[in-house]
């Protein structure tokens, strides 16, 4: 059992930082990357094995779009696996994983909870191949690709995987039995499905859709699952902020591991405690 990390920008605003912008926590790469760190640490030390980098909404156009030159923007992207990876020399035999959001994670208008962006395989390719060999170069253990809404991104992303020949886990962003683009989770599961992907799942979905999709992508995969939903809350993309009652993922995840889950966490506002409290769980 591999326990994960939870919610970067939860625990950022916690420790006092606006997030409110598009960059969402990439902008801290630049501003505060200490504090980057510091919630790395703290999930380490709250048992998890496994720190995702502050890359989700990292990339040249986004930066762009804040007035960041190319080569700075560059720089930063890479900089969050340098910041994990001395965080994760302090402790032993725990991991560092790439962050690689949707394309909709860019345009911070919550596409990446809906999909069908309306733009070609080929500008989807022209976003994430550079980035996908950005994070890769900069070496982390593996690449997280995370919170894809929709099959037709799915396919772009494993087919640079394969070129690129680098490790990765995939996950789906789900509302019930289908992405969130709407189509179902026995096409979109068999899409990742190649040597260099080691677990295909779920991720920032309600925990209580996460065991029958765990089942599913074991079925259709023939891989380990992966499952780290957020606390059942909703993204407002117009006021940026999560609204609604959640819970952590403690209390469900021992059904999601016998279901077939090998990577277990949390995704948007699930904190260091709630994975202290996981860890101890399904220990």
């Amino acid at each position: 059992m591999v326990i994960l990390d939870g919610g970067l920008s939860n625990a950022l605003e916690d420790r006092g930082h606006d997030l409110s912008d598009a960059l969402w926590s990439a902008r801290l790469l630049r501003d505060a990357p200490a504090e980057i760190a510091a919630v790395h640490r703290a999930y380490y030390e709250a048992g998890a094995m496994v720190a995702t980098t502050a890359s989700y909404q990292a990339s040249v156009d986004g930066f762009a779009r804040a007035g960041v030159e190319r080569a700075e923007a560059e720089r930063l992207i890479t900089s969050s696996v340098r910041i994990a990876r001395e965080v994760r020399d302090e402790f032993d035999d725990r991991l560092v994983a790439a962050s690689v959001g949707p394309y909709g994670a860019m345009l911070a208008d919550g596409s990446e909870y809906r999909g069908r962006y309306g733009v070609s395989s080929q500008v989807l390719r022209d976003f994430h191949g550079p980035r996908l060999e950005l994070l890769a170069a900069a070496g982390p253990d593996l690449l997280a690709v995370e919170t894809i809404p929709d099959t037709d991104e799915a396919e772009v992303l494993v087919e640079l995987l394969r070129e690129l020949d680098v490790r990765a886990w995939f996950s789906y962003s789900i509302d019930g039995n289908h992405t969130r683009a709407g189509q179902p989770l026995t096409d979109a599961f068999a899409i990742p499905a190649i040597p260099q992907v080691l677990a295909v799942g779920i991720n920032c979905c309600k925990p209580t859709d996460v065991r029958a999709a765990v089942q599913t992508a074991v079925a259709v995969s023939g891989k380990p699952a992966i499952a780290y939903p957020n606390r059942g809350e909703s993204w407002d993309a117009v006021a940026r902020t999560w609204v609604g009652d959640g819970t952590g993922p403690a209390a469900l995840a021992p059904g999601w591991v016998e279901a077939g889950a090998k990577y277990v966490g949390g995704c948007c506002r699930v904190s260091p405690d709630d994975i202290q409290a996981l860890a101890t769980g399904v220990a």
